[in-house]
């Protein structure tokens, strides 16, 4: 390392900075960038970048505003003592010691290393005493490099190696608990040790054996296998989702984020080692390890989850297995009109039953308002387009089965499946549709689910998930829709897509904005999915409202990406070198249809770029049911043009919207980027005061 991370000219003490958290960051933007070691502008873009995500504000007064950045040249570690504090969104108050810490993009795991131990450091209550008490620039670099240096002078100031197994021993009695901890943050360079180090320290304090896996940025070295067997209960104290979580199935389960590990510590490890000999308390999902059962609620193993989120989440499961469903009969579908025209609906009943490779249609005849439809040549055509047509409906048929019966496994597992296919059967049935589908799903799911809670004799235990439970759940379920349900959903179902089908003109262009609105919100969310599967339900009808319905929603989740590379390809100073690459990639999965290109956008900047994404897609899907576009395809975008009318609409609507929430979102940054740019001019002349 050609530098230290730290030196003198990298410290200020005493400052007074006028102005909120955002001046502050100014202020450590210019501080590192006056070094030589950054780009002022893109890493304090950085900055604000991940704060975004969510605030660097610690316990203790402590804020620690970090990135890892093409902008940065040389990694830096920034200290910024402040005279008053200013809230850096940490619940027990302000912060006046800033640590700013600046890793280049391409990071090797030996600065990550570095940097780890520093954020271990400063859980300890010394050390940040130390630091407040410093009268010198000289004498606060020097404690931080005592810290992070490869060979440290100061033992006690370090913390146990970032990226191994930690053991937390120390006190420790023959018999006491034995408890596993992994934490993992974003970025995965300050809160993910922090935590480690809270959680290992009051396991120390406390008498019991911890070990812990860090997955951050300095890289991951897996629990030892024996670690595992000999574990009672793990503590997940994670922003992400972590990698390998099915090696603990059936362990006993406290999650929460990383914050919380950081300042309830010691209430964490009280928690995990009661969970040890509680019967109810959350489990790690999935196959157990030890006696080949499995575990029945994949829901379970969410800290404190509500039974609203956890319905919310088996409809998202829902939706997710549906789509390839729709994807591939839609899709084939439209390939079958396609290269038969729409005649194959006239053929696809006879596919089956007439038709073979050794009986073409060479001889055969249909009619259709008087006129023959097949010749030698058209017949082969017609007859492939048939094939696909009929292929594609077979697909379609499945969705409200899917729907329901992936409802169910989201609530309750394996059991679950089958009572909520079948459910979802009879909700076609009796044509409830996918309303119905919705009904048998959660009500599968929840029985399917208390069944499985129950504590039957030994021998019965075996054939419960795969006989007693389907069956009961599937009987009750059925017998529901089938005797009581099903009249009234129908009549729902009916009277719905009456209301959609007599829908014109302004009411129409209405629901085209709810629908746009719904699809830009949160790109892939819920209440994306919510529309997606609203619009995509419906083309089983088959009617001409159904199809403009499908069009306005494809038409708007085109928007976001496309804006995002529009404002990035237009004003690219704007954006981060991450972000204009994404940028890139987001031409192409707007025009495939993919709402959650513009995902990272949103994640890093919420308030400006979702309102323009909104404004956007309600113009578009607005103008797409004006229009009367229609697209007898489910997914695809301006791929699957063939299965758009009129094309040239379609086009238009999706324009207008793109160029809305462009211009939207431009001008929503660039105001940002002036005040900022005023705040750090302010910063910086009270700094270097």
């Amino acid at each position: 390392m050609s530098e230290p991370l730290i030196t003198p000219d990298l410290v200020r003490l005493g400052v007074e900075v006028t102005g909120d958290k955002h001046a502050v960051i100014a202020a450590m933007a210019d501080l590192v960038a006056s070094t030589g070691r950054a780009d002022r502008a893109g890493l304090q873009q950085a900055f604000e970048d991940r704060e975004a995500q969510f605030a660097t504000g610690m316990p203790g007064g402590i804020a620690i505003p970090h990135c890892r950045s093409a902008a940065v040249h040389e990694a830096a570690l920034g200290l910024i003592r402040l005279s008053t504090p200013v809230d850096f969104g940490s619940k027990d108050g302000p912060a006046d010691l800033i640590i700013g810490i600046a890793a280049p993009e391409g990071s090797g795991s030996e600065h990550m290393k570095l940097l780890a131990k520093l954020s271990r450091s400063l859980i300890k209550a010394d050390f940040v005493a130390a630091l407040r008490a410093a009268t010198t620039p000289e004498e606060a670099a020097a404690l931080i490099r005592e810290v992070v240096d490869p060979a440290p002078a100061a033992p006690a100031a370090t913390g146990s190696p970032a990226t191994t197994d930690q053991d937390s021993t120390v006190g420790a009695t023959p018999d006491a608990p034995v408890l596993l901890a992994i934490t993992s943050c974003p970025t995965g360079i300050a809160h993910t040790y922090m935590a480690a180090e809270s959680l290992e320290q009051a396991a120390k304090d406390k008498g019991v054996e911890l070990h812990v896996e860090t997955q951050g940025s300095g890289g991951i070295t897996p629990f030892d296998p024996d670690t595992i067997k000999r574990a009672q209960a793990i503590i997940i104290a994670a922003d992400v989702n972590i990698s390998g979580r099915d090696r603990f199935a059936g362990m006993p389960l406290v999650e929460s984020g990383v914050k919380r590990a950081i300042s309830e510590g010691p209430k964490m490890i009280d928690e995990a080692v009661a969970a040890i000999h509680d019967p109810d308390a959350d489990r790690v999902a999935g196959a157990a390890s030890a006696g080949g059962s499995s575990a029945s609620t994949p829901a379970s193993g969410h800290h404190q989850v509500g039974w609203g989120k956890r319905i919310q989440q088996a409809l998202m499961t829902g939706v997710s297995y549906m789509i390839p469903f729709v994807a591939a009969g839609g899709l084939l579908m439209a390939l079958g009109f396609l290269v038969g025209g729409y005649d194959v609906a006239f053929v696809s009943n006879d596919v089956a039953t007439k038709f073979s490779l050794w009986n073409l249609p060479d001889a055969q005849t249909y009619q259709q308002n008087g006129a023959d439809v097949l010749t030698q040549y058209a017949g082969l055509r017609l007859y492939l387009g048939a094939v696909l047509a009929t292929l594609g409906g077979l697909g379609m048929s499945f969705l409200v089965a899917a729907l329901s019966g992936y409802i169910a496994f989201g609530l309750a597992g394996r059991p679950g499946i089958a009572p909520g296919f079948i459910g979802g059967a009879v909700s076609v049935l009796v044509g409830a549709g996918f309303i119905g589908g919705l009904v048998t799903g959660i009500l599968a799911g929840l029985l399917a689910l208390w069944l499985s809670s129950l504590k039957p004799p030994r021998w019965l235990a075996g054939l419960m998930p795969v006989v007693i439970i389907p069956l009961v759940t599937t009987f009750v379920v059925g017998g529901l829709i089938l005797l009581f349900l099903g009249r009234p959903l129908a009549a729902l179902m009916t009277g719905l897509q009456d209301t959609l089908t007599g829908m014109t003109g302004t009411s129409a262009i209405l629901l085209g904005i709810i629908l746009g609105l719904m699809m830009c919100f949160d790109l892939g969310g819920p209440v994306n999915k919510a529309a997606y599967l609203f619009a995509t339900a419906g083309l089983s009808a088959g009617t001409e409202a159904s199809w403009q319905i499908m069009a306005a929603v494809m038409a708007s989740g085109m928007v976001p990406p496309l804006a995002m590379a529009l404002s990035t390809a237009v004003r690219p100073k704007l954006y981060t070198p991450a972000e204009r690459e994404n940028g890139t990639t987001a031409w192409l999965l707007g025009a495939a249809f993919i709402s959650e290109g513009a995902i990272p956008f949103a994640a890093a900047d919420p308030l400006r770029v979702i309102p323009s994404m909104m404004a956007g897609g309600a113009v578009t899907g607005a103008l797409s049911m004006a229009f009367g576009v229609t697209s007898k395809a489910p997914h695809g975008g301006i791929f699957v043009a063939f299965a758009i009318e009129p094309i040239w609409a379609y086009v238009v609507a999706i324009v207008a919207g793109v160029l809305v929430s462009a211009l939207a979102v431009t001008a929503l940054k660039q105001q940002a980027a002036r005040s900022r740019k005023a705040a750090g001019d302010s910063a910086v002349e009270t700094v270097a005061a």
